[in-house]
């Protein structure tokens, strides 16, 4: 995987190459006895992928590689292969350019942000999406365009491609529309994901993506996990041949497919037969506030009483380790308040109010000496010391999380930076019962559904991803708030609690059976362990 962040020459070449025994397995299972095949490679680097077929002596009628780098397309171009041809330009515009197609395309697309195209590339990428039937935005990255450009450039009569992918094309909103083009346009879709990192100098899980058009009228997936990349020296490719479970063009992420077909029928139907609703239907979820410098604006007690800042600082809870609580209680902010922990955001009115006050001008000026007001966020406003959209809310959802996401009742009314969401409760909603609500499995299955994994096993959720949780509301779920309060300042298992909520919000209340609570709780462990297990 080719990890771009900035915008160094180093970096926008890539430096996270396709282990062989990877590029070796997606030409075994493209390639799988087929002498005749047009092989694309779009992305070819120094030609990883053209020297297996070199080593393991692979059939095919031809070979075509571009690659943007000319010190890489060189190195490919050395490579001693029969019908090869090595192009030097960028994937975008050959695609738009060339009349050629093929049988097999494989992989490992180049992981570059929009931001980091040039204009042209920017223009060549757009016209891309056009072709396909696709919108193009600023959030999508370059291994999306690579698909659909591959994806375009096989032969009508079918065909297959195999990519090293980032993991996230099965959960971030971005690749949406690219998922839903893939389960359109492909028969057979194939991941293949692994329980120890390819890349681990990057944090970066990576996944296979190996689909095949037939033209038929079916669309499959299956979804196979590994150890790791070693496994697949074992893995036959006829295991390949036949997906079981079935496409469903209504879900909007992929994260599914590593469920059984039983438990991705149970969360497709529990909604409708049990009359379960979301989050959003109870509460608006929001980010936390902007403040374009954490670090400057959130401020322990002692930075505070240097500067003489009492009346410009507000309670402020920022950090999931400062609530050990379902109900964050103004007696829980003052605990942090006389720790060392920034519990404090500072609320500065404009200048002409505010330039009388020696410490604030002090504070503000130590700020401009660190080049904060030249920030991104800060560098913007009239007066760059005074944040914007100060709503305190109801509730917060910590935002990225380890075990499992909290929802927490913001009763000592603190303000909250962007590393926790703030939850608005919509009228006619009892928020202690839609807070103890949210504390089943049932729920925590979803948030794990819903949102996206990173390396290290963080959970992270966005806004429009924790309103599409299902919630088990009913009013008299509030009765068991401060049961499950008390468990969690206890640091009790999360096990435990779920045994009693379980019972009481999805058996005695909901009506659900015994087998569907399993599932829900077996759902819930099976994602989530995987997850977690990243973190090792």
């Amino acid at each position: 995987m080719k990890l771009i962040t900035e915008a160094t020459a180093e970096k926008l070449r890539g430096g996270f190459y396709t282990p062989e025994i990877i590029a070796e397995f997606i030409l075994r299972w493209g390639i799988n006895g087929n002498s005749n095949s047009d092989i694309l490679e779009p992305s070819c680097g120094d030609g990883i992928f053209l020297k297996q077929i070199l080593k393991n002596n692979l059939y095919y009628n031809s070979i075509t590689a571009v690659e943007l780098n000319e010190v890489e397309a060189e190195k490919a171009d050395s490579i001693q292969l029969k019908n090869k041809q090595i192009i030097n330009a960028d994937f975008h515009s050959y695609c738009n350019n060339t009349l050629q197609r093929f049988d097999l395309v494989v992989g490992n697309p180049p992981y570059i942000r929009y931001q980091f195209f040039d204009k042209l590339q920017q223009a060549e990428a757009g016209d891309l999406f056009v072709r396909a039937g696709l919108s193009y935005s600023k959030l999508t990255n370059a291994w999306v365009s690579f698909v659909v450009g591959s994806s375009l450039l096989l032969k009508d009569k079918g065909g297959k491609i195999g990519f090293v992918l980032p993991a996230e094309i099965l959960q971030v909103s971005f690749a949406k529309q690219l998922r839903n083009f893939i389960a359109h346009f492909y028969n057979k879709i194939n991941i293949i994901s692994f329980e120890k990192l390819v890349f681990p100098n990057i944090q970066q899980e990576v996944v296979l993506l190996l689909c095949e058009k037939n033209n038929t009228s079916e669309h499959k997936i299956e979804h196979i996990e590994l150890l790791n990349a070693d496994a697949l020296k074992s893995l036959d490719v006829a295991r390949l041949r036949s997906p079981k479970k079935q496409i469903d063009f209504k879900s909007n992420k992929w994260t599914f497919y590593f469920l059984d077909q039983e438990e991705i029928n149970f969360l497709e139907q529990v909604s409708k037969l049990k009359k379960i609703n979301t989050l959003e239907k109870y509460a608006h979820v929001e980010v936390g506030i902007t403040t374009g410098s954490n670090d400057f604006f959130t401020v322990p007690l002692t930075t505070i009483e240097e500067y003489d800042l009492h009346e410009y600082a507000r309670p402020m809870v920022g950090r999931s380790v400062q609530v050990n609580s379902v109900i964050f209680t103004y007696e829980d902010w003052e605990k942090n308040k006389f720790s060392k922990a920034k519990a404090h955001l500072l609320v500065f009115p404009n200048k002409k109010i505010l330039r009388d006050h020696n410490g604030a001008s002090q504070y503000i000026a130590l700020g401009e000496r660190k080049e904060i007001h030249k920030g991104y966020k800060t560098g913007i406003r009239e007066d760059w010391f005074v944040v914007p959209s100060l709503k305190i809310s109801d509730a917060l959802f910590i935002r990225r999380n380890n075990l499992y996401p909290r929802l927490i009742i913001n009763q000592a009314k603190a303000f909250t930076t962007d590393t926790m969401h703030r939850v608005f409760i919509r009228p006619g909603t009892d928020l202690n019962a839609l807070t103890a609500s949210y504390y089943n499995s049932l729920s925590l299955a979803f948030t794990e559904v819903c949102g996206r994994s990173h390396g290290g096993g963080v959970l992270e959720l966005m806004p429009n991803e924790a309103e599409k949780i299902l919630i088990p509301y009913k009013k008299e779920n509030g009765d068991l708030l401060p049961l499950i309060d008390r468990y969690i300042r206890n640091k009790s298992d999360i096990h435990e609690i779920l045994r009693i909520t379980d019972g009481i919000i999805l058996k005695e209340r909901f009506g659900f059976s015994d087998q569907e609570i399993r599932l829900a709780q077996n759902i819930w462990k099976k994602l989530s362990s995987r997850r977690l297990n990243r973190g090792k």
